[in-house]
């Protein structure tokens, strides 16, 4: 069978093809075999045939002959050649511009194919037989009619087999350049069809067109450009050219620098340190779905630098945000904005806005909260969210959701999946029946067009509103995806390649592998499986066949439409039911055997819902926020997070305090914000995976919404050389914090639970740890020993870490931790070490309060496996039951055994001031138990114990000594007594009156652990615990001890005997005294003094010269040095701390921890939130300020006044002047002379002052130019309001005829000048009788008919536009002779006869008259609801003998209802005698008693 191959292929060297026949030659004659010899070379990218030659010879090698480089009836080609008929170019001609460009393996092909036709002429004809003929003549038949069926398959299997991605022969190159020049980035692009190409700036499309000022691009002949004109900072980015055609895209990514030039050559920025500040800090928010929200903040980057910009980001959960049609980010330069629109639950979480800078970051971080948009049917739960599309296939893909907050008014019954074609609008459902779980197949969709999908949930009330939809997800084989994503993986050859037929075509796949059910729920069941190896060129296809389980019969699930994906979701299944399944694979040739069975698989649900979590704790934070911890649920698979609900104490109404769930990974803890301050509040919890909801937690203690005394608990780091410890508090006060070590809760407890330890009690690290040990070597680790600190800080040490580091030719390397996790005893096995090198170790004790400072180094210690055979030191040495005559002395064995076990110990003792030979054995016989009672000890002597051990081989070294002990009865010790009770109940009762917080009472047995707890109850009440036997025997004999923690040790032991006998020990003295307090005269404090320096400090009110203070900041202890200085005044009890500046990572707790002896004392101060950033910023502004009056400053910055003549007069108080200073007075940047005319409104502009000289400079500006002259002018005019104003003379007093007038005089009036009266400090409102005014220069108040009620303080305040002018005037006196001459029995009134109301049937007739005196006579008139009456046929109004006014009305109806008045009037004065008229209607009243009955 033929084939022909053509190959065009990029090398740099020579490389050879061959185009041959293997036809064997049944004639005998010779085979031809044409060589064909192409010489490639590339020059930028391109490739450009260098020679071609050809030669025919026989297979013997015979005959040679050479052929023309270039045929002569061919047509002509474009590569330039030399006059060696060498390729050395490619000519464009100019008239192709609208012609298709001819690629270079079109003109490579050919030339060959012509050159082949040439040679195949010149080629001598041999006779053949007739047989040989006609044979040849049918296989070439029978080669045409193969090669036809080859290329009508090639055509169908292979359509273009010319195309090819893009690729770039050359890459656009990074570039730098100054400020102001242009940039221009080349590249050559490669690929068929022709590339589009496309430039992007920082991931954002360049529009050329719409800035042609600043960018122009150029294609070319696959030559590509981008130029970048009058390049500035900003043009400073990442610039993408991204080539795509149909067959997939590739990308380049240069970068471009532009440096701004100073004087110095250097960039702007270049060695300045930035500083950032963020203020306006946005809050915690709260939005709700459907609408817009908006964070800011304002940030402040110095010093300032022309055309420098920081990098402002923002952060969601930590993880960056990137604009798109939901989030819209903004950055003006001074201010950081970011707009979310349209919000939506996911959009829920910690907001960060991040500033970075060369110098550093700064951020700031607070949390938004989304509530769920109202439900459009009453009880219906609200919406999904998260809405995810994973694994997608040709026709499937899987949609993942998250449960709501809230589920309504009942449980949540399932969920309905919507999805929608990308461009349309039309949303079709996918499930006919609702699923429970928060995920789903969704199966049948196009392959190769694009979905979206959104969820929604329904109980019985009714159906949610949609989630937000999902992002667009293609229905395509996900390798097709990903070659879309991918460039190419190796450049183009050019190889087109006409090969045998494929074997395969044709051929029935394989079967399938790897059928597995990757998910299995109540509702649908996912199979997956591997494609067959077997399948051909063509694309297969699926069947899927399931069986019942104990049957052989196999069901066709999909027989109408087969699957292309390898995975499939069957649903229909009964619940329950045990299946197996199965697949096929079909293509045109026809359907292969199944694939093997995936064996019984039970329909059901496999996740399982997650556990209830623990019971939650909240704690006080702020006026409207509770922080809340719980422990994490403890069987939960694929967590999706927690919710929390909030329900205020006494209703049963639960609201969620988060609806996004929030999944933590250590401490579990949540701050719920928008709550009412002053209620009590109970929380719980509940948990959320794929399955559903977990049930509720028990509810919280009730706690009421109120700041914290101080803002714990928290998290917070402390730092040592070797660790870092996470520390969390949990206090009432900054005084009684007590600290707890993560580290060391999280190896005590289960991953997912944490503890929460309140505590009141003070607490401090332990001491040090002391004589660090070997004692035991082998080729690779040794075993370390060490004595437990002598101080435990008051709190039981809780574990010890190991540091090491090794020592070579005496220089010793950096330390590094050799435990993460606390060892709870004082030995422990060095691993992993490298033999005969020498290492050194050192430890750290551990407590609820802390970490210790690190031990001694211990010495030199080599890693060598030791050959002794008597056993190894024993360890652990500790003593309890110290009494005045006796100690108990407990160990634990060597690490090291020797040759042979160990089988006893001796104990040694010395007195403390004997040397090495005062060593004394305590007993003769050896001991063969772990512990001893030490008895004839001197009471009041200091006693040091060691311990040895010994083998068949003999007595070991002695271990380390623990000592010294004072042989001394502590005061108040008890013993343990033996009480037998009236039932005849055996008990020992062990009583303490020195309990702790978080004491206990550990019973234990010949002193270890009771293996059997069932024969011994242990009862503790308050101080007293009381071990009662159960069923006493011979079993229960021995030694009983009872050891109170947190007691310094306070215990004691009985010893049961067969004979009855005990013997006692009694209590061993506290290690630790129980000191005295050191009493401060006040607590710490913090001051503000010069240069920004900050003081802390406190007063004692006495301590002796041996006092000690330890200055501590966040549980550090800071000493004396750059940054700190420290004094302790003795004599004044004045301790004293100062520090230069105040930092960010300043922020915390300050502590001062005094020992004077056996005192001690603390003083603390809490400098965190806003507190400590107001000091830092008062701090900064002081220094600042400090810095600037070091030279010749500005007291009083520049300002004007005006003079009486309203002349602008400038001027400002400087200070710290010198003769050589210069000032320099400038208006718009021009100097003013000495011999200018005054200010002017004409002179409208900026003037500025300056000082200069040799220490240093300062300047003040005033500016007179935003509004030019007419600024001036209202200068001037505001100016004479000011000496108008003043001007006002006293208030004096003027009696007329009608009362008085309060007048005050002013040189000046405009109506601008406003006047404002006041009476005892009250505004005067105006009236009929009180009235203000002004009559030219004039300003006046009028009092007419004044009565006692009018005397007073009376005050008039004149503002002038700055700060006022005011009045005062006292209304006594001569003013009140005029008032009483003015009131006197003339004066009109009105002096009874009226009734305050009148009730009066419907229909009669009301005659009231009233007595009226004055002189003279008054006039009188009468009013209704303040208008006035007339006499008519209704109102009869009569005046006689003028002293008796009356009023008839005739006939009264309901309408006369109202507030009427007898006005009397003369020159003297007005008065009202008013009454209410009530007409009724006694039907109406009756019809009111019926309703009523």
């Amino acid at each position: 069978m033929l084939f022909i191959e053509l190959f065009l292929c990029q090398f740099k060297s020579l490389q050879k093809k061959e185009l041959y026949c293997d036809q064997p030659d049944h004639s005998g004659h010779c085979v031809l075999f044409v060589l064909i010899v192409v010489s490639v070379q590339t020059h930028s990218g391109a490739l450009f045939p260098q020679s071609l030659k050809a030669v025919v010879k026989t297979e013997k090698g015979q005959e040679v002959v050479e052929l023309s480089p270039l045929p002569k009836r061919a047509k002509r080609t474009y590569l330039a050649m030399d006059t060696d008929k060498e390729v050395i170019g490619y000519v464009i001609p100019v008239f192709r511009d609208d012609v298709t460009e001819e690629g270079i393996s079109y003109v490579a092909m050919r030339n060959l194919f012509v050159r082949e036709a040439r040679e195949a002429m010149e080629v001598k004809v041999e006779k053949k037989t007739r047989t040989t003929h006609i044979r040849e003549s049918a296989e070439r038949v029978e080669l045409g009619k193969t090669m036809e069926e080859w290329s009508e398959f090639r055509k169908k299997m292979n359509p273009d087999s010319l195309t090819h991605r893009p690729e770039f022969i050359v890459k656009p190159r990074g570039q730098t350049i100054w400020e102001g020049n242009t940039v221009k980035l080349h590249c050559t692009v490669a690929g068929w069809p022709k590339p589009r190409i496309a430039w992007y700036k920082n991931n954002v499309l360049i529009d050329a067109k719409a800035h042609p000022e600043k960018y122009t691009t150029e294609s070319n002949y696959n030559m590509h450009s981008l130029e970048i004109k009058n390049c500035d900072f900003l043009d400073t980015a990442q610039y993408c050219a991204s080539a795509l055609n149909i067959k997939g895209e590739v990308s380049s990514v240069p970068h471009v620098s532009c440096l701004s030039m100073c004087a110095d050559g250097y960039s702007p920025e270049h060695g300045v340190t930035f500083q950032t500040t963020i203020i306006d800090k946005f809050e915690v928010a709260f939005g709700h779905e459907g609408e817009t929200l908006s964070l800011g903040c304002t940030v402040i980057v110095y010093p300032t630098v022309k055309k420098y910009q920081p990098e402002v980001v923002w952060y969601r959960n930590s993880v960056p945000l990137k604009p798109s049609k939901w989030v819209h980010t903004h950055w003006s330069g001074e201010r950081a904005t970011l707009t979310l629109t349209h919000l939506n639950k996911e959009d829920e979480g910690m907001y960060t806005l991040r500033v970075n800078t060369k110098s550093g970051f700064d951020s700031y971080s607070a949390y938004v909260f989304v509530k769920d948009a109202d439900v459009e049917v009453e009880g219906a739960p609200v919406a999904p969210l998260d809405v995810r599309c994973h694994d997608a296939n040709k026709d499937y893909v899987v949609v993942t959701w998250k449960q709501p907050a809230v589920e309504g008014s009942s449980p949540i019954l399932g969920y309905y999946i919507d999805k929608c074609e990308v461009g349309t609008h039309h949303w079709a459902q996918c499930n006919e029946n609702p699923v429970k779980y928060a995920r789903f197949p969704v199966t049948g969709l196009v392959e190769g067009r694009s979905y979206i999908f959104r969820v929604r949930a329904f109980n019985q009330e009714g159906v949610s509103r949609p989630s937000r939809v999902s992002e667009p997800v293609i229905a395509m084989d996900p390798s097709d995806r990903a070659s879309l994503k991918a460039g190419p993986s190796a450049p183009f050859t050019g190889m087109i390649k006409f090969t045998e037929e494929d074997p395969t075509v044709g051929v029935i796949p394989g079967e399938p592998t790897d059928v597995v059910v990757t998910e299995a729920t109540k509702s649908y069941v996912v199979l997956a499986w591997k494609p067959p190896v077997q399948r051909g060129h063509e694309g297969v296809m699926y069947y899927i066949e399931k069986s019942v389980s104990g049957s052989d019969i196999w069901q066709r699930v999909n027989t109408g439409m087969p699957v292309k994906s390898p995975r499939f979701a069957l649903f229909d299944l009964a619940e329950g039911k045990s299946y197996s399944f199965r697949v096929r694979c079909s293509n045109s040739a026809g359907v292969g055997e199944p694939s093997a069975s995936t064996g019984d698989v039970t329909v059901g649900d496999i996740l399982d819902l997650p556990s209830a979590p623990g019971t939650p704790v909240a704690a006080r934070n702020t006026d409207t926020s509770v922080v809340v911890f719980w422990s994490a649920s403890k069987d939960v698979s694929h967590l999706v997070g927690y919710y929390i609900e909030c329900s205020e104490v006494g209703t049963d109404i639960w609201m969620p305090c988060n609806n996004k769930p929030i999944k933590l990974s250590a401490v579990f803890r949540f701050v719920c914000h928008g709550l009412i301050t002053g209620v009590n509040y109970v929380f719980r919890v509940k948990a959320v995976n794929a399955a559903g909801y977990s049930l509720s937690s028990s509810q919280s203690d009730a706690v009421i919404v109120q700041a914290a005394i101080c803002k714990f608990p928290r998290v917070l780091l402390r730092h040592s050389s070797t660790h870092t410890y996470i520390m969390l508090y949990v206090c009432s006060s900054p005084k009684s914090a007590t600290l707890l070590n993560k580290r060391e809760v999280f190896n005590q407890f289960p991953s997912n639970e944490i503890p929460l330890v309140f505590s009141t009690a003070p607490a401090a690290v332990p001491g040090k740890s002391s004589d660090v040990t070997m004692l035991e070597a082998v080729k690779d680790y040794m075993i370390l020993s060490w004595n437990p600190p002598a101080h435990d800080g008051g709190a039981d040490i809780r574990g010890y870490f190991v540091d090491y580091r090794t020592v070579k030719g005496g220089v010793a390397g950096k330390w590094h931790e050799m435990n993460h996790k606390a060892l709870t005893t004082t030995t422990f096995k060095a691993e992993d070490l490298k033999e005969n090198v020498f290492y050194q170790f050192q430890v750290r004790a551990m407590n609820m309060a802390g970490v210790s400072e690190a031990s001694l180094p211990s010495g030199r210690l080599e890693c060598k496996e030791w050959t002794i055979t008597v056993p190894g030191p024993p360890v652990g040495l500790h003593v309890l039951e110290v009494r005045d005559t006796s100690a108990v002395i407990l160990w634990e064995p060597p690490v090291f055994d020797g040759r042979t076990p160990v089988n006893g110990y001796y104990l040694d003792l010395k007195f403390e001031s004997a040397g090495e030979e005062g060593w004394k054995a305590a007993h003769e016989k050896v001991n063969q138990v772990k512990y001893m009672k030490v008895t004839g000890l001197e009471a009041g002597a200091s006693y040091v114990f060691r311990v040895r051990a010994q083998n068949l081989a003999g007595v070991g070294n002695p271990s380390v000594p623990i000592g010294p002990i004072l042989a001394q009865s502590r005061p108040g010790t008890k013993e343990i007594y033996v009480d037998v009770d009236d039932d005849g109940v055996i008990s020992m009762v062990f009583e303490c009156a020195d309990l702790k917080a978080g004491s206990e009472f550990v019973w234990s047995k010949n002193y270890q652990a009771m293996a059997d707890t069932s024969r011994i109850t242990i009862v503790t009440e308050k101080g007293k615990s009381r071990a009662i036997f159960n069923s006493p025997s011979l079993e229960d004999l021995g030694t009983y001890s009872c050891v109170v923690t947190n007691t310094d040790g306070i215990s004691s032991s009985y010893t049961l005997t067969e004979e009855g006998e005990s013997k006692q020990s009694g209590p061993r003295l506290s290690l630790t005294w129980c000191f005295p307090v050191i009493p401060f005269k006040n607590e710490m404090a913090m001051e503000l003094l010069e240069k920004g320096r900050v003081r802390f400090w406190t007063q004692v009110e006495k301590c002796t010269a041996d006092c000690q203070v330890e200055y501590v900041f966040n549980d550090v202890i800071i000493t004396q040095g750059k940054k700190y200085t420290m004094n302790f005044d003795k004599s004044t009890g004045i301790i004293e701390m100062f520090m230069d500046s105040l930092e960010v990572t300043d922020e915390g707790t300050f502590t001062f921890n005094l020992v004077d002896g056996k005192a001690k004392g603390a003083t603390s101060l809490v400098l965190i939130g806003d507190e400590f950033r107001e000091l830092q910023k008062k701090s900064e502004f002081e220094r600042a300020e400090w810095v600037r009056k070091q030279g010749p400053h500005f007291v009083e910055y520049l300002d004007f006044t005006v003079t009486p003549e309203c002349d602008v007069l400038l001027k400002c108080k400087i200070g710290n002047v010198k003769a050589e200073t210069e000032i320099t007075w400038s208006k718009d940047c021009i100097e003013i002379a000495d011999d200018d005319e005054d200010i002017s409104k004409h002179d409208a502009g900026v003037y500025e002052v300056f000082l200069k000289d040799d220490r240093g400079k300062d300047s003040s500006i005033f500016k007179l130019t935003d509004a030019g002259k007419t600024l001036v002018n209202a200068i001037c005019f505001f100016l004479l309001l000011i000496s108008s104003a003043n001007s006002a003379s006293d208030i004096q007093v003027i009696s007329t005829e009608h009362g008085i007038i309060l007048q005050s005089v002013v040189t000046y009036h405009h109506e601008d000048l406003r006047v404002g009266w006041l009476h005892k400090d009250a505004k005067i409102s105006a009236s009929e009788r009180v009235k203000a005014g002004v009559t030219g220069e004039q300003l006046w108040l009028k009092i007419n008919e004044p009565t006692e009620k009018d005397k007073g303080k009376y005050a008039m305040d004149i503002f002038d536009g700055k700060d006022g002018v005011k009045r005062v005037f006292e209304l006594s006196g001569k003013a009140a002779f005029t008032l009483s001459s003015i009131s006197s029995s003339d004066r009109a009134r009105v002096i009874g006869g009226l009734p305050d109301v009148v009730a009066i049937q419907e229909g009669k007739s009301l005659n009231l008259t009233g007595n009226v005196w004055g002189e003279p006579v008054p006039e009188v008139s009468w009013t209704k609801n303040e208008k006035q009456l007339l006499s008519d046929d209704h109102y009869s109004l009569k005046f006689e003998h003028g002293k008796f006014a009356s009023i008839t009305i005739a006939a009264v109806t309901t309408t006369d209802s109202g507030k009427y008045a007898l006005v009397v009037k003369n020159k003297y004065g007005t008065e009202a005698g008013e009454f209410t008229v009530s007409v009724y209607n006694p039907e109406d009243d009756e019809h009111k008693e019926e309703k009523k009955d």
